[in-house]
Protein backbone atom coordinates (compact mmCIF):
# COMPACT_ATOMS: atom_id res chain seq x y z
CA UNK A 1 0.00 0.00 0.00
CA UNK A 2 1.17 3.52 -0.78
CA UNK A 3 2.41 5.85 1.98
CA UNK A 4 -0.31 8.34 1.00
CA UNK A 5 -3.10 5.80 1.56
CA UNK A 6 -1.60 4.58 4.84
CA UNK A 7 -1.19 8.16 6.09
CA UNK A 8 -4.84 9.07 5.50
CA UNK A 9 -6.10 5.71 6.78
CA UNK A 10 -4.01 5.95 9.96
CA UNK A 11 -5.35 9.38 10.89
CA UNK A 12 -8.96 8.44 10.07
CA UNK A 13 -8.68 5.29 12.19
CA UNK A 14 -7.21 7.27 15.09
CA UNK A 15 -10.00 9.88 14.99
CA UNK A 16 -12.72 7.20 14.78
CA UNK A 17 -11.23 5.27 17.70
CA UNK A 18 -11.00 8.42 19.84
CA UNK A 19 -14.58 9.47 19.08
CA UNK A 20 -15.76 6.00 20.16
CA UNK A 21 -14.39 6.80 23.61
CA UNK A 22 -11.48 4.37 23.86
CA UNK A 23 -8.62 5.31 26.25
CA UNK A 24 -6.23 7.58 24.39
CA UNK A 25 -2.91 5.93 25.32
CA UNK A 26 -4.10 2.46 24.29
CA UNK A 27 -5.76 3.83 21.16
CA UNK A 28 -2.49 5.38 19.98
CA UNK A 29 -0.58 2.14 20.66
CA UNK A 30 -3.25 -0.06 19.02
CA UNK A 31 -3.45 2.07 15.85
CA UNK A 32 0.37 2.09 15.71
CA UNK A 33 0.45 -1.72 16.01
CA UNK A 34 -2.17 -2.24 13.30
CA UNK A 35 -0.56 0.04 10.73
CA UNK A 36 2.96 -1.00 11.70
CA UNK A 37 2.06 -4.59 10.82
CA UNK A 38 0.39 -3.51 7.57
CA UNK A 39 3.48 -1.53 6.61
CA UNK A 40 6.11 -4.20 7.43
CA UNK A 41 4.21 -7.19 6.08
CA UNK A 42 3.07 -8.47 9.50
CA UNK A 43 6.62 -8.87 10.77
CA UNK A 44 5.66 -9.11 14.47
CA UNK A 45 9.22 -9.54 15.90
CA UNK A 46 10.48 -6.56 13.89
CA UNK A 47 7.67 -4.30 15.09
CA UNK A 48 8.11 -5.54 18.67
CA UNK A 49 11.85 -4.76 18.56
CA UNK A 50 11.10 -1.24 17.27
CA UNK A 51 8.59 -0.61 20.06
CA UNK A 52 10.92 -1.94 22.77
CA UNK A 53 13.81 0.22 21.58
CA UNK A 54 11.62 3.32 21.50
CA UNK A 55 10.11 2.65 24.92
CA UNK A 56 13.57 2.00 26.41
CA UNK A 57 14.94 5.23 24.92
CA UNK A 58 11.95 7.13 26.27
CA UNK A 59 12.32 5.75 29.80
CA UNK A 60 16.03 6.63 29.78
CA UNK A 61 15.24 10.31 29.20
CA UNK A 62 16.47 12.04 32.38
CA UNK A 63 14.43 15.17 31.66
CA UNK A 64 11.18 13.27 32.15
CA UNK A 65 12.01 12.72 35.83
CA UNK A 66 10.82 16.31 36.27
CA UNK A 67 7.23 15.26 35.48
CA UNK A 68 6.42 13.43 38.76
CA UNK A 69 8.33 16.05 40.77
CA UNK A 70 6.37 18.97 39.29
CA UNK A 71 3.11 17.04 39.74
CA UNK A 72 3.98 16.37 43.39
CA UNK A 73 4.75 20.07 43.84
CA UNK A 74 1.33 20.95 42.43
CA UNK A 75 -0.44 18.43 44.67
CA UNK A 76 1.27 19.75 47.81
CA UNK A 77 0.55 23.38 46.88
CA UNK A 78 -3.09 22.52 46.36
CA UNK A 79 -3.20 21.18 49.92
CA UNK A 80 -1.28 24.14 51.40
CA UNK A 81 -4.07 26.60 50.41
CA UNK A 82 -1.61 29.18 49.02
CA UNK A 83 -4.15 30.36 46.45
CA UNK A 84 -6.86 30.88 49.08
CA UNK A 85 -4.76 33.29 51.13
CA UNK A 86 -3.73 35.25 48.04
CA UNK A 87 -7.30 35.54 46.73
CA UNK A 88 -8.62 36.71 50.09
CA UNK A 89 -6.08 39.53 50.24
CA UNK A 90 -6.58 40.60 46.61
CA UNK A 91 -10.34 40.47 47.20
CA UNK A 92 -9.88 43.43 49.56
CA UNK A 93 -7.20 45.23 47.50
CA UNK A 94 -8.87 45.06 44.05
CA UNK A 95 -12.50 44.55 45.03
CA UNK A 96 -13.39 48.26 44.95
CA UNK A 97 -12.54 48.46 41.22
CA UNK A 98 -15.18 47.63 38.60
CA UNK A 99 -14.37 44.05 37.65
CA UNK A 100 -11.84 43.99 40.49
CA UNK A 101 -12.73 40.51 41.75
CA UNK A 102 -12.27 39.15 38.24
CA UNK A 103 -8.89 40.87 38.07
CA UNK A 104 -7.98 39.24 41.39
CA UNK A 105 -8.77 35.82 39.89
CA UNK A 106 -6.44 36.52 36.94
CA UNK A 107 -3.60 37.58 39.26
CA UNK A 108 -4.04 34.57 41.56
CA UNK A 109 -4.24 32.14 38.62
CA UNK A 110 -1.11 33.68 37.05
CA UNK A 111 0.85 33.24 40.29
CA UNK A 112 -0.64 29.79 40.84
CA UNK A 113 0.20 28.82 37.23
CA UNK A 114 3.84 29.74 37.82
CA UNK A 115 3.99 27.36 40.77
CA UNK A 116 1.95 24.33 39.68
CA UNK A 117 1.63 23.80 35.92
CA UNK A 118 -1.47 21.62 36.44
CA UNK A 119 -4.71 22.84 34.82
CA UNK A 120 -7.10 20.76 36.90
CA UNK A 121 -5.69 22.07 40.17
CA UNK A 122 -6.00 25.73 39.12
CA UNK A 123 -9.51 25.55 37.64
CA UNK A 124 -10.99 23.42 40.42
CA UNK A 125 -9.33 25.43 43.21
CA UNK A 126 -10.43 28.78 41.81
CA UNK A 127 -13.84 27.39 40.85
CA UNK A 128 -14.49 26.39 44.44
CA UNK A 129 -12.93 29.50 45.94
CA UNK A 130 -13.85 32.37 43.62
CA UNK A 131 -17.14 31.39 41.95
CA UNK A 132 -19.33 31.88 45.07
CA UNK A 133 -17.64 35.21 45.81
CA UNK A 134 -18.12 36.52 42.26
CA UNK A 135 -21.71 35.32 41.95
CA UNK A 136 -22.64 36.74 45.37
CA UNK A 137 -21.25 40.14 44.33
CA UNK A 138 -23.43 40.16 41.21
CA UNK A 139 -20.99 39.03 38.52
CA UNK A 140 -22.52 37.67 35.33
CA UNK A 141 -22.41 33.85 35.19
CA UNK A 142 -20.86 33.79 31.71
CA UNK A 143 -18.11 36.26 32.63
CA UNK A 144 -17.37 34.37 35.86
CA UNK A 145 -16.93 31.04 34.10
CA UNK A 146 -14.84 32.61 31.34
CA UNK A 147 -12.49 34.32 33.80
CA UNK A 148 -11.90 31.21 35.89
CA UNK A 149 -11.57 28.74 32.99
CA UNK A 150 -9.29 30.97 30.88
CA UNK A 151 -7.08 32.10 33.76
CA UNK A 152 -6.86 28.54 35.07
CA UNK A 153 -5.47 27.30 31.76
CA UNK A 154 -2.40 29.54 32.14
CA UNK A 155 -0.95 26.68 34.18
CA UNK A 156 -0.25 24.63 31.05
CA UNK A 157 1.80 27.47 29.52
CA UNK A 158 3.49 29.29 32.40
CA UNK A 159 6.60 27.46 33.62
CA UNK A 160 7.00 25.07 35.31
CA UNK A 161 4.67 23.47 32.77
CA UNK A 162 4.27 19.73 32.28
CA UNK A 163 3.57 20.43 28.61
CA UNK A 164 6.98 22.08 28.22
CA UNK A 165 8.70 19.11 29.86
CA UNK A 166 6.92 16.71 27.49
CA UNK A 167 7.69 18.94 24.49
CA UNK A 168 11.38 19.18 25.35
CA UNK A 169 11.58 15.42 25.84
CA UNK A 170 9.90 14.86 22.46
CA UNK A 171 12.20 17.01 20.34
CA UNK A 172 15.51 16.27 22.02
CA UNK A 173 16.93 19.46 20.45
CA UNK A 174 19.20 21.94 22.22
CA UNK A 175 17.15 24.87 20.87
CA UNK A 176 13.97 23.44 22.40
CA UNK A 177 15.40 22.16 25.67
CA UNK A 178 13.16 22.38 28.72
CA UNK A 179 15.18 25.31 30.09
CA UNK A 180 14.82 27.26 26.83
CA UNK A 181 11.10 26.47 26.64
CA UNK A 182 10.55 27.58 30.24
CA UNK A 183 12.31 30.90 29.60
CA UNK A 184 10.53 31.42 26.28
CA UNK A 185 7.07 30.81 27.76
CA UNK A 186 7.25 33.43 30.53
CA UNK A 187 6.43 36.54 28.45
CA UNK A 188 3.78 34.82 26.24
CA UNK A 189 2.07 33.62 29.44
CA UNK A 190 2.17 37.12 30.91
CA UNK A 191 0.92 38.51 27.58
CA UNK A 192 -2.20 36.34 27.76
CA UNK A 193 -2.73 37.27 31.43
CA UNK A 194 -2.50 40.97 30.47
CA UNK A 195 -5.02 40.49 27.64
CA UNK A 196 -7.46 38.86 30.08
CA UNK A 197 -6.82 41.65 32.60
CA UNK A 198 -7.48 44.43 30.08
CA UNK A 199 -10.57 42.73 28.67
CA UNK A 200 -12.17 42.36 32.10
CA UNK A 201 -11.24 45.93 33.08
CA UNK A 202 -12.57 47.49 29.86
CA UNK A 203 -15.73 45.41 29.64
CA UNK A 204 -16.71 45.95 33.28
CA UNK A 205 -16.11 49.69 33.00
CA UNK A 206 -18.32 49.82 29.92
CA UNK A 207 -21.00 47.71 31.62
CA UNK A 208 -20.50 47.74 35.43
CA UNK A 209 -23.43 45.35 35.93
CA UNK A 210 -21.27 42.52 34.56
CA UNK A 211 -18.72 42.88 37.38
CA UNK A 212 -19.77 45.32 40.10
CA UNK A 213 -17.28 46.37 42.79
CA UNK A 214 -17.65 45.45 46.46
CA UNK A 215 -19.46 47.93 48.70
CA UNK A 216 -17.66 51.13 49.74
CA UNK A 217 -18.12 50.20 53.40
CA UNK A 218 -16.45 46.81 52.89
CA UNK A 219 -13.60 48.36 50.90
CA UNK A 220 -12.90 51.01 53.55
CA UNK A 221 -12.97 48.55 56.45
CA UNK A 222 -9.26 47.95 55.87
CA UNK A 223 -6.48 50.54 55.99
CA UNK A 224 -3.92 50.86 53.21
CA UNK A 225 -1.24 49.46 55.50
CA UNK A 226 -3.37 46.42 56.35
CA UNK A 227 -4.04 45.78 52.67
CA UNK A 228 -0.32 45.90 51.85
CA UNK A 229 0.54 43.66 54.78
CA UNK A 230 -2.09 41.06 53.78
CA UNK A 231 -0.99 41.07 50.16
CA UNK A 232 2.73 40.73 50.86
CA UNK A 233 2.18 38.02 53.47
CA UNK A 234 0.21 35.90 50.98
CA UNK A 235 2.32 36.78 47.93
CA UNK A 236 5.87 36.27 49.25
CA UNK A 237 5.67 32.46 49.80
CA UNK A 238 4.59 31.57 46.22
CA UNK A 239 7.01 34.15 44.76
CA UNK A 240 9.83 32.59 46.79
CA UNK A 241 8.91 29.18 45.37
CA UNK A 242 8.82 30.58 41.81
CA UNK A 243 12.25 32.13 42.36
CA UNK A 244 13.59 28.85 43.74
CA UNK A 245 12.36 26.87 40.72
CA UNK A 246 12.73 29.27 37.80
CA UNK A 247 15.65 31.27 39.24
CA UNK A 248 17.87 28.21 39.56
CA UNK A 249 17.04 27.10 36.01
CA UNK A 250 17.57 30.52 34.39
CA UNK A 251 20.76 31.12 36.40
CA UNK A 252 22.13 27.79 35.20
CA UNK A 253 22.52 26.56 38.77
CA UNK A 254 20.17 23.58 38.34
CA UNK A 255 18.68 21.50 35.54
CA UNK A 256 14.87 21.48 35.20
CA UNK A 257 14.79 18.07 36.91
CA UNK A 258 16.85 19.28 39.86
CA UNK A 259 14.75 22.46 40.08
CA UNK A 260 11.60 20.29 40.11
CA UNK A 261 12.98 18.44 43.14
CA UNK A 262 13.67 21.76 44.83
CA UNK A 263 10.15 22.94 44.00
CA UNK A 264 8.56 19.80 45.47
CA UNK A 265 10.57 20.29 48.66
CA UNK A 266 9.58 23.98 48.76
CA UNK A 267 5.89 23.07 48.37
CA UNK A 268 6.27 20.62 51.27
CA UNK A 269 7.78 23.39 53.42
CA UNK A 270 4.89 25.74 52.52
CA UNK A 271 2.33 23.10 53.47
CA UNK A 272 4.07 22.62 56.83
CA UNK A 273 4.36 26.39 57.33
CA UNK A 274 0.61 26.82 56.68
CA UNK A 275 -0.13 23.94 59.08
CA UNK A 276 -1.83 21.91 56.36
CA UNK A 277 0.59 18.97 56.32
CA UNK A 278 -0.39 15.59 57.72
CA UNK A 279 0.31 11.97 56.88
CA UNK A 280 -3.06 11.79 55.12
CA UNK A 281 -2.23 14.86 52.98
CA UNK A 282 1.20 13.43 52.11
CA UNK A 283 -0.30 10.04 51.26
CA UNK A 284 -3.02 11.57 49.08
CA UNK A 285 -0.50 13.84 47.31
CA UNK A 286 1.83 10.94 46.54
CA UNK A 287 -1.06 8.74 45.40
CA UNK A 288 -2.41 11.42 43.04
CA UNK A 289 1.11 12.04 41.75
CA UNK A 290 1.52 8.34 40.97
CA UNK A 291 -1.79 8.18 39.11
CA UNK A 292 -1.16 11.33 37.07
CA UNK A 293 2.43 10.37 36.23
CA UNK A 294 1.33 6.91 35.11
CA UNK A 295 -1.31 8.46 32.85
CA UNK A 296 1.17 10.90 31.30
CA UNK A 297 3.82 8.23 30.72
CA UNK A 298 1.33 5.79 29.17
CA UNK A 299 0.27 8.58 26.82
CA UNK A 300 3.92 9.25 26.09
CA UNK A 301 4.60 5.60 25.21
CA UNK A 302 1.46 5.27 23.06
CA UNK A 303 2.22 8.53 21.27
CA UNK A 304 5.83 7.50 20.71
CA UNK A 305 4.70 4.24 19.11
CA UNK A 306 2.26 6.13 16.89
CA UNK A 307 4.75 8.74 15.69
CA UNK A 308 7.47 6.11 15.11
CA UNK A 309 5.24 3.97 12.89
CA UNK A 310 3.82 7.04 11.13
CA UNK A 311 7.29 8.33 10.26
CA UNK A 312 8.70 4.91 9.36
CA UNK A 313 5.99 4.29 6.77
CA UNK A 314 6.66 7.69 5.16
CA UNK A 315 3.74 9.64 6.63
CA UNK A 316 5.97 12.56 7.62
CA UNK A 317 7.26 12.87 4.07
CA UNK A 318 3.71 12.78 2.71
CA UNK A 319 2.61 15.66 4.94
CA UNK A 320 5.82 17.60 4.27
CA UNK A 321 5.45 17.20 0.50
CA UNK A 322 1.82 18.25 0.72
CA UNK A 323 2.62 21.46 2.64
CA UNK A 324 6.07 22.41 1.34
CA UNK A 325 5.63 21.04 -2.19
CA UNK A 326 2.36 22.93 -2.62
CA UNK A 327 4.26 26.13 -3.43
CA UNK A 328 2.36 28.07 -0.78
CA UNK A 329 4.00 30.94 1.06
CA UNK A 330 5.67 29.70 4.24
CA UNK A 331 3.45 31.91 6.39
CA UNK A 332 0.35 30.31 4.88
CA UNK A 333 1.86 26.90 5.67
CA UNK A 334 2.37 28.09 9.25
CA UNK A 335 -1.29 29.19 9.45
CA UNK A 336 -2.37 25.78 8.12
CA UNK A 337 -0.29 23.96 10.75
CA UNK A 338 -1.63 26.17 13.53
CA UNK A 339 -5.16 25.68 12.21
CA UNK A 340 -4.75 21.90 12.30
CA UNK A 341 -3.54 22.07 15.91
CA UNK A 342 -6.44 24.37 16.87
CA UNK A 343 -9.05 22.09 15.29
CA UNK A 344 -7.52 18.97 16.87
CA UNK A 345 -7.69 20.76 20.22
CA UNK A 346 -11.47 20.75 20.02
CA UNK A 347 -11.55 16.96 20.19
CA UNK A 348 -8.22 15.56 21.42
CA UNK A 349 -6.12 15.91 24.56
CA UNK A 350 -3.08 18.24 24.37
CA UNK A 351 -0.65 15.38 25.04
CA UNK A 352 -1.92 13.36 22.09
CA UNK A 353 -1.77 16.42 19.82
CA UNK A 354 1.85 17.04 20.82
CA UNK A 355 2.84 13.40 20.39
CA UNK A 356 1.21 13.20 16.96
CA UNK A 357 2.03 16.61 15.46
CA UNK A 358 5.45 17.60 16.82
CA UNK A 359 7.43 14.84 15.01
CA UNK A 360 5.66 15.87 11.78
CA UNK A 361 5.50 19.65 12.04
CA UNK A 362 8.90 20.38 13.58
CA UNK A 363 10.89 19.15 10.51
CA UNK A 364 8.57 21.18 8.29
CA UNK A 365 9.16 24.30 10.42
CA UNK A 366 12.92 23.73 10.20
CA UNK A 367 12.68 23.25 6.43
CA UNK A 368 10.82 26.56 6.16
CA UNK A 369 13.56 28.24 8.22
CA UNK A 370 11.38 29.13 11.20
CA UNK A 371 13.06 29.55 14.57
CA UNK A 372 12.37 26.18 16.29
CA UNK A 373 11.99 27.73 19.75
CA UNK A 374 9.54 30.38 18.53
CA UNK A 375 7.59 27.75 16.58
CA UNK A 376 7.43 25.55 19.67
CA UNK A 377 5.99 28.37 21.78
CA UNK A 378 3.40 29.07 19.06
CA UNK A 379 2.40 25.41 19.27
CA UNK A 380 2.13 25.56 23.06
CA UNK A 381 0.12 28.80 23.11
CA UNK A 382 -2.18 27.30 20.49
CA UNK A 383 -2.56 24.14 22.56
CA UNK A 384 -3.72 26.18 25.53
CA UNK A 385 -6.92 26.84 23.59
CA UNK A 386 -7.59 23.06 23.56
CA UNK A 387 -8.63 23.36 27.22
CA UNK A 388 -11.29 25.95 26.35
CA UNK A 389 -12.66 25.08 22.92
CA UNK A 390 -15.98 23.19 22.84
CA UNK A 391 -17.07 20.48 22.78
CA UNK A 392 -14.30 18.72 24.76
CA UNK A 393 -12.37 21.51 26.51
CA UNK A 394 -11.17 19.94 29.77
CA UNK A 395 -11.23 23.21 31.73
CA UNK A 396 -14.94 23.57 30.94
CA UNK A 397 -15.73 20.20 32.50
CA UNK A 398 -13.44 20.83 35.47
CA UNK A 399 -15.37 24.04 36.15
CA UNK A 400 -18.79 22.46 35.58
CA UNK A 401 -17.91 19.82 38.17
CA UNK A 402 -17.51 22.45 40.91
CA UNK A 403 -19.89 25.18 39.66
CA UNK A 404 -22.86 26.16 41.88
CA UNK A 405 -26.40 25.07 41.02
CA UNK A 406 -27.93 26.96 38.12
CA UNK A 407 -24.86 26.76 35.89
CA UNK A 408 -25.38 25.06 32.54
CA UNK A 409 -22.80 24.14 29.90
CA UNK A 410 -24.27 26.90 27.69
CA UNK A 411 -23.38 29.49 30.35
CA UNK A 412 -19.82 28.16 30.29
CA UNK A 413 -19.60 27.91 26.49
CA UNK A 414 -20.81 31.50 26.05
CA UNK A 415 -18.45 32.70 28.76
CA UNK A 416 -15.26 31.26 27.31
CA UNK A 417 -15.71 32.36 23.68
CA UNK A 418 -14.28 35.91 24.18
CA UNK A 419 -11.28 34.40 25.96
CA UNK A 420 -10.63 31.93 23.13
CA UNK A 421 -10.63 34.96 20.80
CA UNK A 422 -8.15 36.71 23.14
CA UNK A 423 -5.88 33.67 23.00
CA UNK A 424 -5.93 33.81 19.19
CA UNK A 425 -5.05 37.52 19.40
CA UNK A 426 -2.15 36.58 21.68
CA UNK A 427 -1.05 33.96 19.15
CA UNK A 428 -1.14 36.57 16.36
CA UNK A 429 0.89 39.06 18.44
CA UNK A 430 3.45 36.36 19.15
CA UNK A 431 3.61 35.54 15.42
CA UNK A 432 4.35 39.15 14.47
CA UNK A 433 6.76 39.77 17.36
CA UNK A 434 8.87 36.60 17.84
CA UNK A 435 11.18 38.39 20.28
CA UNK A 436 8.45 38.06 22.93
CA UNK A 437 9.40 34.38 23.08
CA UNK A 438 13.04 34.38 21.99
CA UNK A 439 14.53 37.35 23.84
CA UNK A 440 14.64 35.92 27.38
CA UNK A 441 16.22 32.57 26.39
CA UNK A 442 18.87 34.48 24.43
CA UNK A 443 19.70 36.54 27.55
CA UNK A 444 20.02 33.55 29.88
CA UNK A 445 21.23 30.79 27.58
CA UNK A 446 22.67 32.67 24.57
CA UNK A 447 22.08 32.05 20.88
Amino acid sequence: MSPEFLTVAMFVTLILAITLGHPLAYTLAAVATLFGLLDNGFNVPGLFDMFVNNAWGLMNNYTLVAIPLFILMAQLLDKSKVSEALFESLYIVLGSIKGGLGLAVVVVCTVFAATTGIIGASVVAMGLLATPALINKGYQKELTSGIICASGTLGILMPPSIMMVVYGGLTGMKETSVGNLFAAAIFPGLLLACLYFLYILIRCNINPELGPPISKKEAESWTVGQKWAMTMKSLIPPLALILAVMGTILAGVATPTEAAGLGAFGALVLAVFNRKMSWEVLRASCHNTLKTTSMVMMLFIGGKFFSTVFLSMGGGDVVADLLIGSGLNRWIVLVIMMGIVFLMGMFIDWAAILLVTVPIFMPIAMELDFNPLWFSILMCVNLQTSFLTPPFGYALFYFKGVAPEGYTMMHIYRGIMPFVFLQLIGLAILSFFPAIATWLPSVFFGG
